[in-house]
């Protein structure tokens, strides 16, 4: 893996797969930091870059999203779906002049409907790019069991486990009408849609390893939706 911020621009390969995490920078609850998305999704892209074949180079994360639903919590801060999408396209138009392929490793699903909308474009456009979730299949909605355990894995001194409290824990498809309308602190005062009881980092780190695995299994296939998600290889049909 090579760190693209930190490499000079004639050691660079020739048409190489560049990978970017896209993050946020939102409230997870009074026990989670700010950057847990960004922390994820950069964790994933690393790792996965060390197992994939070719040259792969990761890009520094995109911390800012689309995070208008967190929006009634201090520290949260989104630039909002037209600003997120202008972004993502201005950035692979400009990764095409040199790199062979772009895949964003999305941490944040807030950002899923902007990169549905953006990957699409740039498809049409005749670029190689296309996008992956971080998510894990039965992962609670936000802050709570699957982020605090990845959290403790990763970055375990930003986790303030004395804080934690469970917050509304239906699952996602439940809550979304309201949070659609009203936004995430009219459903759970605390910022937390799920329960951080029973977070490991040993949880973490098994979490960590099945996000980094569909994402290599997904980039390897490259099969993607109409959207221009990487799905697996024997799905037909779209999927976070």
């Amino acid at each position: 893996m090579a760190d693209l911020a930190h490499e000079v621009w004639p050691a660079l390969p020739t048409r190489p797969l560049v990978l970017v995490p896209v993050g946020s920078t939102e409230q997870h609850g009074p026990h989670l930091p700010l950057d847990t998305d960004s922390v994820i999704a950069r964790a994933v892209a690393d790792h996965a870059s060390r197992l994939l074949p070719g040259e792969v180079l990761v890009a520094p994360t995109l911390s800012y999203g689309a995070s208008g639903e967190h929006a009634h919590f201090p520290g949260t801060v989104s630039i909002g779906h037209e600003a997120l999408s202008t972004v993502l396209v201005e950035l692979v138009r400009s990764l095409s002049l040199w790199a062979g392929q772009v895949v964003f490793v999305n941490g944040h699903g807030g950002n899923a409907a902007t990169l549905d909308r953006a990957v699409a474009q740039l498809r049409a456009e005749g670029h190689e790019v296309a996008w992956t979730g971080c998510g894990v299949p039965g992962g609670d909605a936000h802050a709570g069991r699957t982020e605090t355990s990845l959290m403790l894995h990763l970055a375990p001194r930003s986790v303030r486990l004395d804080a934690a409290v469970a917050g509304d824990t239906r699952p996602i498809a439940a809550l979304m009408p309201d949070l659609v309308a009203h936004g995430v602190r009219a459903v759970s005062p605390s910022g937390v849609l799920g329960d951080p009881a029973g977070a490991s980092a040993a949880e973490g780190r098994r979490l960590l390893d099945r996000m980094v695995a569909r994402t290599v299994r997904r980039i390897c296939g490259d099969t993607v939706d109409g959207q221009g998600r990487l799905v697996e290889p024997s799905f037909r049909g779209s999927e976070a």
